[in-house]
């Protein structure tokens, strides 16, 4: 469900200084290079298996699987290999209700209110005002990834997800700036339930992915460990790569639960390319395809570091910007252990699709860059090659600070109070409760609603301990508590920025 931030202006420029002294325009990327350039770069990555579909004019001009599903394994990736596409899920979910609104069932401009009666948010006005649109374009006024910690891969369901979120006060006001905010889509999909008649899993199997003919494609992430030719989920940790389990998403699947293959989002780019037709077939209403493309938040002016790119915007499950003159509609996903990416560019029939199965690369981006610039005939850029090294430097700084920190601990830092002392039982008032106990001379934190993740703390002195999850995916944290008359009150908790930015105050009971 997230997006994995890559791009620094040095390695770009480093990698134009590069392009140029390559004078590659006229090479043929897709024929003479793709198949060596995708090869290095799962080595360097660690990415055992990716899967790549390139659409222009209609035609398949690559499609492909390299690699392998789960690492140590021989299963090799070929088209139809599912892979979790994570926030690819956003676009599903808008045009489904666009579909609903184009069949006269709803308006995008319906309130909320109307068809979740128990819908509310922290503000009575808000509750009463907000729209599917302000859903679906993430202009709720919440702060990027507010409330995920509570809601991802959590034992929580949808409609404890929808007490906690009513709660929740917006970092901002309502309608005054973008916020990507998961929540949101997760009451899309009850809405499409109660305007369709049909739970959304069912809805989108039926109405998008059979017509289409998506049969390598699943809708919730309860059927990832029964799904044939599925890819298992990875992820790199401190140079490591490993599997992982997959992620619980189905309380907010509507975000980013649905599973697919290249060959299946291409026919999926196919049919939003040709507004809503394949193979000559109307499969979705053209109001369907298009009005989700519409812009409707501001993100900022653009920018791109060889070719020109004057706007950023988002429309319905759509971030949209201009590069070289053209309209581009994509997203990207990420959840456990996968990030994709899926790009349209409607004015020269182009889609391409990039699948990969760790959730800790920055290829998946530069492929799209790099394919994208092929069809278009613009120079190579080698975009994966400055990616990566803007991640090297990015994990040679994480490891020193983690060493840096683990020295602190080893030095045995007194804490302001016996390690005893901060043990006991600390409510947030929406999450619930974290329990900190002693174990084995360590502190360790164990949450409500995340069981089977855990934190062990580290004392750096004073009311600072570092805290380690056994989940990569949430991270490793300072977390100062707080200390008034003699007595702990509270600890600030904080998980990794993939999950959420916001932090947590955890209180003593």
């Amino acid at each position: 469900m997230k997006r994995f931030p890559w791009v620094m202006l040095g390695f770009w420029l480093l990698a134009a200084t590069e392009s140029f002294t390559q004078s590659p325009a006229s090479r043929n990327f897709l024929k003479d290079s793709l198949d060596s350039y995708v090869s290095k770069a799962m080595e360097q990555w660690k990415i055992p298996g990716v899967s790549i579909a390139v659409i222009k004019n209609g035609e398949w001009l690559v499609l492909k699987g390299y690699g392998t599903c789960e690492t140590g394994s021989t299963t090799p990736v070929n088209e139809h290999t599912i892979f979790g596409i994570g926030s690819n899920t956003k676009a599903f979910t808008a045009t489904a209700l666009a579909m609903l609104e184009a069949q006269g069932k709803l308006s995008l401009n319906d309130k909320v209110k109307k068809w979740i009666t128990d819908f509310q948010v922290y503000d009575s006005w808000v509750t009463k005002e907000m729209t599917i649109r302000d859903l679906l374009s993430h202009r709720m006024g919440y702060e990027t990834f507010q409330g995920d910690f509570m809601y991802f891969d959590s034992d929580i369901s949808y409609q404890e997800l929808k007490e906690k979120f009513s709660l929740l006060k917006p970092y901002y006001g309502f309608r005054s700036r973008w916020g990507y905010t998961n929540a949101g889509y997760a009451l899309a999909g009850e809405i499409i339930q109660k305007a369709s008649g049909m739970p959304y899993r069912e809805f989108i199997t039926t109405q998008i992915f059979q017509p289409i003919g998506m049969t390598h494609s699943i809708a919730a992430s309860e059927q990832f460990n029964t799904a044939a030719n599925i890819s298992k989920a990875h992820t790199v940790a401190e140079g490591r790569l490993k599997k992982i389990p997959y992620g619980k998403l189905d309380n907010m699947a509507p975000a980013g639960a649905i599973g697919s293959s290249a060959y299946d989002m291409g026919l999926w780019a196919k049919t939003l390319l040709a507004n809503g037709e394949l193979d000559g077939k109307r499969l979705l209403a053209k109001a369907a395809v298009l009005n989700p493309m519409e812009p409707h938040s501001i993100l900022g002016s653009g920018w791109h570091p060889f070719n020109r790119a004057q706007f950023y915007l988002y429309g319905l499950g759509w971030f949209l910007q201009s590069y070289e003159g053209r309209k581009l509609v994509e997203h990207t996903g990420g959840v456990n252990g996968f990030v994709t990416s899926f790009t349209l560019v409607p004015g020269e029939n182009i889609g391409i699709v990039v699948l990969t199965n760790t959730d800790s690369n920055g290829f998946y981006e530069a492929m799209k860059w790099e394919l994208l610039d092929a069809c278009l005939g613009l120079p190579f850029r080698n975009y994966t090659a400055s990616a990566y090294e803007e991640h090297a430097e990015s994990e040679r700084a994480t490891a020193d600070f983690l060493t840096a920190k683990r020295d602190s601990i080893a030095r045995n830092p007194k804490p302001a109070l016996p390690l005893a002392d901060f043990a006991g039982t600390y409510k947030h008032e929406i999450y619930g409760t974290m329990n900190l106990q002693l174990e084995k001379g360590q502190l360790v934190a164990r949450f409500q609603h995340h069981p089977g993740r855990f934190a062990r703390l580290g004392a750096l002195g004073g009311n600072r301990f570092f805290a380690s999850f056994n989940d990569a995916l949430f991270g490793q944290k300072v977390w100062p508590f707080t200390i008034a008359d003699g007595k702990v009150k509270s600890v600030t908790v904080t998980v990794a920025d993939f999950v959420e930015f916001t932090p947590y105050e955890f209180y003593k009971q």
